[in-house]
């Protein structure tokens, strides 16, 4: 049987250039926090390309799973504009957020999702018009790429620990 505290986890979200530029990144990080999801880090920065390729190839091996012209592609539209990566913690937070979130084709996200009810555009269509797919939001894939990407992002003292009233009711 596990403990309490083995269930607890951190995870990463970035909110992509089109999610700043549209001017929704409030509205969606509610979604987090009313979950019961706490903000441990966060910080607006515009990283150079290696950053991204660390962050997309060496962690998370983009060009393995779905090829250099999408990994490019994904670069060039990082590239678009400033970022607001966000560190958060809670129960089980990997899967809950990627559950909120919903898979990366925002065309096929359920509504109720972050992808589903803010953006639409298929694979295919941004693989015609060339362009990088507006997805609004990076989340960590599993806890392993969690702990890697939060070091990639984050300095260990930028990383704050508090206690919430919520956490009475979550936890």
């Amino acid at each position: 049987m596990s403990d309490k505290a083995s269930h607890i986890q951190k995870t990463l979200i970035v909110f992509k250039p089109d999610a700043v530029q549209r001017g929704i990144v409030g509205e969606i990080l509610t979604r987090f926090e009313r979950v019961g999801l706490k903000i441990v880090a966060m910080k607006m920065a515009e990283p150079s390309r290696d950053h991204y390729y660390a962050h997309y190839e060496e962690i998370g091996k983009m060009v393995t799973r779905r090829g250099e012209k999408a990994f490019n592609v994904t670069l060039d539209f990082m590239m678009d504009g400033p970022v607001i990566a966000v560190v958060l913690e809670g129960v089980e937070a990997v899967p809950l957020v990627r559950k909120i979130v919903g898979p990366t084709e925002p065309m096929s996200a359920d509504m109720g999702t972050i992808r589903g009810d803010f953006s639409h555009m298929s694979f295919g269509y941004a693989d015609a018009a060339k362009c990088g797919v507006p997805n609004l939001i990076h989340a960590s894939g599993d806890p392993e790429e969690a702990k890697q990407e939060i070091a990639h992002w984050f300095k260990p003292e930028e990383i704050v620990s508090y206690t919430t009233v919520n956490e009475k009711f979550t936890r």
